[in-house]
């Protein structure tokens, strides 16, 4: 069977749009594929997700969602609906809170809609769940409980989400970027989407990848070409030891080169996320956010923050326009939170 064609039990997931709360999904699907018989599961998601998905195991196929956010499209989302009906869906998880986000399943007919109470939801979903915030704390948490009937409480222990790598596409990823592995490689991801007050200050990264320089280390830049300016300062400060890739790579080589790292040291952002997903030494760097909600699952990972009385305050900039709970928080630090690790300094 191919992984397009109808199947009697086929499952839709209606996925997050952001790329850490992506990777933090895939518990939930590791629970869906456990089901006997064992169904095809099929993600529906923004394009930029859409290679976190295919490093999934457990998705058949990826489909991209081709509304941009705030669109409503109601015409065009009737017609994804109705092609999608044709695959013949059991059921489907909406994962997103939106109104707009079940809408598809529902012009697809899929008898079995599952998701939490949402804006206007009423009809569009046929279990429609109140969340329970204190018995379910974490974001992963929420999506897996959704696998479960909704009279249960979630079963735990709860797996530590993961994603894979082609070694193949690996080493092919490093050949494309010119990056010989002739040294152990850290990678830094100083970018973060939300806002200023979530970033490690450039001076920070770049005497970081100083030191980690004359202890041996490559040091390369990874994120979005929102980051590149970032990135460009970090590589200057640094004295070019570090090598800036923010907006030369794709998602997918990205991951792919997060992870060959022997270290990552990242704001909170998805690619935080996804190196903890590849269990890969991770030190994530909090200020304005807080780890109770989204925090780097993996046992290789570590969260180093100052735990000031102004934060977390959640703020995209800082509302009392000092910035100490970044600016304090000094390269010394995560040094010694690497070493805590277990990476040979």
């Amino acid at each position: 069977m191919s992984r397009t064609e109808n199947h009697a039990n086929r499952i839709l997931v209606v996925a997050p749009s952001w790329i850490g709360d992506a990777v933090l999904s895939q518990p939930l699907l590791e629970r869906l594929s456990r089901r006997a018989p064992a169904p095809a599961i099929d993600v529906l998601t923004a394009s930029w997700v859409l290679p976190v998905y295919r490093r999934m195991p457990e998705v058949a196929d990826t489909i991209e969602n081709p509304f941009r956010h705030g669109q409503l499209g109601l015409g065009a989302r009737y017609r994804l609906g109705r092609k999608l009906a044709r695959r013949g869906y059991a059921a489907t998880y909406v994962l997103p809170n939106s109104l707009k986000s079940a809408l598809v399943p529902w012009f697809a007919g899929i008898p079995a809609r599952i998701g939490y109470k949402g804006e206007m939801r009423y009809g569009l979903l046929t279990d429609r769940r109140p969340l329970d915030k204190q018995a379910l704390p974490l974001m992963v948490e929420r999506f897996a409980w959704l696998a479960q009937p909704a009279n249960t409480v979630l079963a735990r222990p709860l797996a530590n989400p993961k994603i894979s790598v082609d070694p193949a596409q690996r080493a092919a990823t490093l050949e494309q970027h010119d990056l010989p592995l002739q040294a152990r490689v850290a990678c830094f991801c100083p970018g973060a989407e939300y806002g200023p007050a979530k970033r490690w200050p450039t001076r920070h990264f770049a005497s970081l990848a100083k030191q980690l320089a004359e202890r041996g280390f490559s040091v390369w830049l990874l994120g979005s070409a929102a980051d590149k300016t970032v990135g460009d300062e970090i590589a200057r400060d640094s004295g070019d030891v570090a090598i800036n890739l923010c907006g030369s790579t794709s998602l997918d080589d990205a991951i792919n080169l997060l992870s060959a790292a022997e270290l990552v040291v990242t704001n909170d952002s998805g690619l935080m996320h996804v190196a903890a997903a590849l269990d890969r030494p991770t030190v994530a760097i909090y200020g304005s956010s807080s780890p109770g909600f989204t925090p780097p699952l993996s046992s290789r990972a570590q969260v180093v923050k100052l735990d000031l009385p102004c934060s977390p305050c959640f703020a995209r900039t800082c509302p009392l326009k000092h910035f100490d709970c970044m600016q304090k928080l000094g390269p010394d630090k995560v040094i010694e939170t690497i070493k805590a690790l277990g990476v040979n300094l």
